[in-house]
């Protein structure tokens, strides 16, 4: 069947890793629809590519009789009547680490895994391929200013770049050739119960690797070592370390602050250094990194006062912990405040005590923690795990005089109203902040 001809449906096409997914079939002349419950930057992307979406409750009429193969998110139940519709209809479905997982069997896969730093690590990656003239494939979680604000690069070469993510045992579809591992904590405990089922998953997805494969691994992570441990390794192991000598190097020339940026950077430039790209290139590439779509992404606003935002995806206690510290390390010596959204009520009880930590720390370098309605999603969570945790909760466990607690609709008026000039904003979270990110900047 010819490529032009083929026609390819996306459920949850605003998503941004089924987003990147459906860039890259575009790009190769596919014909694709979409539906998502919500409109977004995402999908009024595609509406200009003339892209049919359909928004809001999903309905089995959306499944038209000739489309060849229907991608839905992970998300997306067996009970979505799209994914019912297309499954009486005999249609091709996969899901979105699926058909992932088809394009590593026929492409030479970097797969960057780990608990963090997954898509700075792929973008950092992908950009140092791409000025080598390896001119790769790069599909990742984030949007890249120097891909043209997109999660995918669509290269002429058999190089593939993707985050290779842990939740649901996603990264199980996905049979590199290079595997980077930049960490590993208890996290996606609504699917994996406990740390032990993390690391034997994490075990198996490098199990994948072929005997000419090479696993690039963080020296200093304690659970790597444990994963490794209980390996039968045929593999090439490579590490990298932060008291690595290059490691002073890439701190004194990254845009992007903090050592775990570096050690990300150290991971990049070992797989370079693997592919034999010379260091010389490696280390012009990454010097010119400026950050991707909400890792530590920096404007300027004017309005109602100058000051700056930084917008930032960080959801775990060690994120939110190692981004606060970056931040007054890069802005030792002004006001910094941060809103932060809690994502998922099962993280934030599972992970509970390791948040209050996180925050009782950050309290000491951040002026003021504002802390908002944790974002739900619905399909992971119970009510009876709700009934367990809330923000307020966490606040009066964090127990600080500059951590407070304010619902999420009162937060613009009241940051339009307190927000001094030349101050700092953090705005942290993985759900629907991110709007008050569009709001501040409009």
């Amino acid at each position: 069947m010819k490529h032009k001809k083929t026609k390819m449906h996306f459920i949850g096409i605003g998503g941004i890793g089924v987003s990147a997914l459906a860039r890259y079939y575009l790009s190769k002349g596919y014909k694709i629809t979409g539906s998502d419950l919500t409109s977004s930057e995402i999908t009024e992307y595609f509406r200009k590519k003339e892209v049919k979406i359909f928004i809001g409750k999903h309905k089995a009429k959306n499944i038209s009789r000739d489309i060849d193969m229907v991608i839905y998110s992970p998300a997306v139940t067996q009970a979505n009547p799209e994914r019912k519709r297309a499954l009486k209809l005999k249609i091709k479905l996969r899901s979105y680490p699926e058909a992932l997982g088809e394009l590593t069997r026929t492409h030479f896969t970097i797969a960057v895994a780990g608990s963090h730093g997954k898509s700075t690590t792929s973008a950092m990656l992908g950009l140092l391929l791409t000025k080598a003239g390896f001119d790769p494939t790069v599909i990742i979680g984030t949007k890249l200013k120097e891909f043209g604000d997109s999660n995918c690069r669509v290269g002429k070469s058999t190089y593939l770049v993707i985050e290779a993510d842990e939740h649901f045992s996603s990264f199980l579809n996905y049979w590199p050739e290079i595997i980077i591992l930049t960490s590993i904590e208890s996290d996606h405990l609504d699917f994996y119960k406990d740390l032990k089922n993390l690391l034997r998953s994490f075990g198996r997805f490098i199990s994948h690797l072929p005997e000419e494969g090479i696993l690039v691994v963080n020296k200093n992570d304690k659970n790597i070592a444990r994963v490794l441990r209980n390996q039968k390794i045929n593999y090439k192991v490579v590490s990298f370390f932060l008291k690595d000598k290059k490691a002073k190097k890439l701190k004194s020339l990254l845009q992007v602050p903090g050592n775990f940026n570096v050690l990300n950077a150290l991971a990049a430039l070992t797989v370079a250094k693997a592919l034999k790209i010379p260091d010389g290139v490696s280390f012009e590439s990454l010097s010119q990194y400026k950050s991707s779509w909400r890792r530590f992404d920096i404007s300027k606003i004017k309005k109602p006062v100058q000051y700056t935002l930084i917008d930032d995806y960080g959801h775990h206690p060690t994120q939110v912990k190692v981004t606060l510290k970056a931040a007054r390390e890069k802005f030792p010596k002004k006001e910094i405040w941060c809103v932060y959204q809690p994502h998922q009520y099962q993280r934030t009880h599972y992970l509970f005590n390791d948040f209050v930590k996180a925050f009782k720390k950050s309290s000491k370098k951040i002026n003021k923690i504002i802390i908002t309605d944790i974002y739900s999603v619905a399909f992971r969570e119970t009510e009876e795990i709700k009934k367990k945790v809330n923000s307020k909760k966490l606040v009066r466990a964090i127990n600080e005089s500059s951590v407070i607690y304010l619902p999420k609709e009162t937060l613009e008026k009241f940051l339009k109203g307190n927000l001094k000039p030349d101050q700092v904003l953090i705005i942290m979270g993985a759900g629907d902040i991110y709007n008050l990110s569009l709001k501040l900047k409009a």
